[in-house]
Parts: C-alpha cells; sequence; structure tokens
C-alpha cells in the first residue's frame, strides 16, 4: 500500500481468521535455527502497517514455530524508512510499498538478501509480479510481493446520494475533484491520505495528465485543483483514520486504499449490530478515469539480527492456506496463485479487489521520483494541507 502506503492492523492490528493454518506443516528448521533455539530464546521483530495480518496469523506462526514474535505498527512508508535509518538492526521483517519506497531502499542496499533455498514457497507466487518486481529488484534478490490493490474512492452511498441526488454517478473522481460536488460533500465528510504519492497521482489523472508527471507543471495543476476543495475537506489522516471515519459516520467520501474500505464496511456492520441497526452501505470505486495500482512487499533489513526466524516468516507467508485467510480478512488481493481457489468469494468476486482486466488496463504503478522531484512535491503538498496556498 503505498499504502504511506496506507497505510494497515492489532487492534488497529488486525496492510497485508487464520484456523485453516494449522494444517500446513511447520518449516524444516535449518541447523542454524536449531543452534540458536540451544542458546536461547527465538524472537522476531516484526514492523508493519496496522490492520494488514489476520487476527491469529501471529499467534499461529508462535504455536507452529515457537518463535517468539514482538510486533510493531507504523502509520506511512516514511516512518519506516526514518525507523531503518536511525535503528537499522530494530526489526527483521517490514513490509514497505514496492514503489518508490522498497526501490529505493533496494538501491540503497538496506536489504538483505533473501536465500531462496529456504523459501520453497515462492512456486506458488505469481511470475507476472514477480517480473514487475524484478525491474525495481534484479532478479528478485531481496523483496517478496505480499499484498496488491489500488487507490480510489471509498464512500457511504447513502450519505452521498442524500446529498448529490438519487441519480448521482459515482464511478468518477469528479465526486472529490470537482468544486461544486465536493462543497455538497463537505457536510457529510470528505477525508483524504495524508500522502503525497498517493494524493498527486488521482488529480492528474482527473486531468487526463500523466500521474507520474513530477513537473513544475504538473505539481502547480494539482496545487489548483486542491485549493478549490480545501475548503471542504474535513480530514487530512493515515489509512487507520479513515477506515474508523468512514466506518462510524465522520467521513461520506474518502480518497483511500482499496482493502480499507472493506474494513471499513466490516467494522461498520460490527457497529450496527452491536447497536441492532441497520449498516450503511459502504462501497469502494475504481473511478472509470484509471487509478494507481500499488503492490506491498515483505523484506529482511540488511542488519537484521533474526535472519533465519525471518526466512521462516516468509516462508509461512506464503502458504497458500495462511496468504489466503489473510486475504480474507484484510480485503486486499494477494499476490500467491495457490491461495485463489481458497479465497472466499466475496473476496475473489469483488471487482474493487480483484478488478477485471478492462479496469486494471486503466491502472498505473508508481515510477521512483528523483530527490528534487520528490522534495518539490512534498513542498506542495505541505502547502495544500496547512493551508499555505
Amino acid at each position: 500500500m503505498n499504502r504511506n502506503i496506507g497505510n494497515l492492523l492489532i487492534g488497529a492490528i488486525a496492510l497485508i481468521g487464520l484456523a485453516s493454518c494449522g494444517k500446513d506443516a511447520a518449516p524444516e528448521a535449518t541447523a542454524t535455527d536449531a543452534e540458536a533455539t540451544a542458546a536461547g530464546p527465538q524472537v522476531l521483530n516484526i514492523y508493519n502497517w496496522s490492520d494488514y495480518v489476520a487476527e491469529d496469523t501471529i499467534k499461529n506462526f508462535e504455536a507452529k514455530t515457537g518463535i517468539k514474535v514482538n510486533y510493531d505498527l507504523y502509520t506511512n512508508n516514511d516512518v519506516l524508512e526514518q525507523k531503518l535509518a536511525a535503528s537499522p538492526d530494530a526489526y527483521d521483517i517490514v513490509f514497505p510499498s514496492a514503489q518508490p519506497y522498497a526501490q529505493r531502499m533496494v538501491a540503497a542496499g538496506a536489504f538483505a538478501p533473501l536465500d531462496k533455498k529456504k523459501l520453497s514457497n515462492l512456486k506458488h507466487i505469481d511470475p507476472a509480479i514477480l517480473a514487475e518486481l524484478g525491474r525495481i529488484d534484479a532478479g528478485n534478490a531481496h523483496v517478496v510481493p505480499y499484498m496488491w490493490g489500488t487507490t480510489g474512492l471509498g464512500m457511504n452511498v447513502g450519505k452521498v446520494r442524500a446529498a448529490l441526488g438519487a441519480g448521482a454517478a459515482l464511478d468518477s473522481w469528479n465526486l472529490l475533484f470537482d468544486p461544486a460536488t465536493a462543497a455538497k460533500l463537505s457536510g457529510c465528510g470528505i477525508g483524504l491520505l495524508d500522502n503525497e504519492l498517493e494524493s498527486f497521482a488521482p488529480a492528474l489523472i482527473w486531468k487526463g495528465r500523466d500521474p507520474n508527471d513530477f513537473s513544475a507543471d504538473a505539481n502547480a495543476v494539482v496545487r489548483d485543483i486542491y485549493a478549490a476543495i480545501r475548503p471542504h475537506i474535513r480530514k487530512y489522516g493515515n489509512d487507520s483514520e479513515l477506515i474508523e471515519g468512514l466506518a462510524n459516520g465522520e467521513l461520506c467520501l474518502v480518497l483511500s486504499f482499496s482493502g480499507d474500505v472493506q474494513q471499513a464496511q466490516t467494522r461498520a456492520q460490527e457497529m450496527a449490530d452491536a447497536a441492532k441497526t441497520k449498516a450503511p452501505e459502504i462501497r469502494y470505486v475504481i473511478p472509470r478515469e484509471g487509478a494507481m495500482r500499488w503492490t506491498d512487499v515483505i523484506a529482511i533489513p540488511k542488519n537484521a539480527k533474526h535472519i533465519d526466524n525471518a526466512h521462516r516468516f516468509l516462508q509461512y507467508l506464503m502458504e497458500p492456506e495462511v496468504i489466503a485467510d489473510i486475504s480474507n480478512f484484510v480485503s486486499y488481493a494477494n499476490a500467491n496463485t495457490s491461495a485463489t481457489r481458497l479465497l472466499d468469494k466475496a473476496v475473489a468476486e469483488d471487482p474493487g479487489i480483484y478488478p477485471p482486466a478492462d479496469v486494471r488496463a486503466k491502472l498505473s504503478t508508481a515510477r521512483q521520483p528523483t530527490e528534487v522531484e520528490a522534495k518539490a512535491r512534498k513542498q506542495v503538498w505541505n502547502g495544500i494541507i496547512y493551508g499555505l496556498i
């Protein structure tokens, strides 16, 4: 999730339900693992998005392997990068978004090379996704794909129709970027990801521009688009805040990640069940003009202290039953082709999670900006959210 992906779960944790994983055989311990076990307790330090594993993913791994997991959460990719720069040996497993974050960290030598002899479950990973990642990680030497999705619009359909009329089209970026429409929705609450990479691209797509245009002209276009709707924005937040706002009715339209909107629907249903009321219809839409597609990956930091245990966790996450249960829980598409048959029908057939071919054809992936380009875009975005435009 570029998800700044985004973006991800243990309370806020649930990125990227595992009753079935007990059926899998435990990964075979390596000699190094055995020696470490004899020397003392086994440990694995994980840094992940909130709501990006199933409720019992970690518990089941601990029961299967005897490895104690320390599990911390971050809210965006920038926080992850800063943490690894300050404490390069703090974590053994991380979940960055592929572009531009993992791409940048691979180039900087921040990740340990994968020992593929310990990762036989790589045979389950979609070759097309591996080939795509190979463009930023030669030979797929450092990262393994986890979840993928899109950045689009989440909405409370009833509130949006009440504000715009029953016949309003709900499949366009106009809902967010047309000032007259945004003004009508301001009363029920508009929320945006506080993330320039995710928020610039949709505005450019709406204008028919290249979402990977980092030029001064493109920045000016985006600045003007947001200046026109800024009075109508209620919330600039991270993915967890937008999930909660959409679920509890504080927000009726959000720019967010695909799976987050599905999670908001689940939470809204839980709240409604507790209150014995009818849950609102919360819907995720990939706008007809197009959207951004992203992939989150799993990597082992170069200075990780428990590299063997990290490989065991990677192998575990690539078990089809394990990753299918995670997708069923977090409502994100995974990269494991052997897991597809194990997905809940509601997940596998949801076009917002697994878009049809004609919709995929309109999706774009982010490119790596230069340092100058990234700094310029960040400055414009700060001006937008802090009202300096």
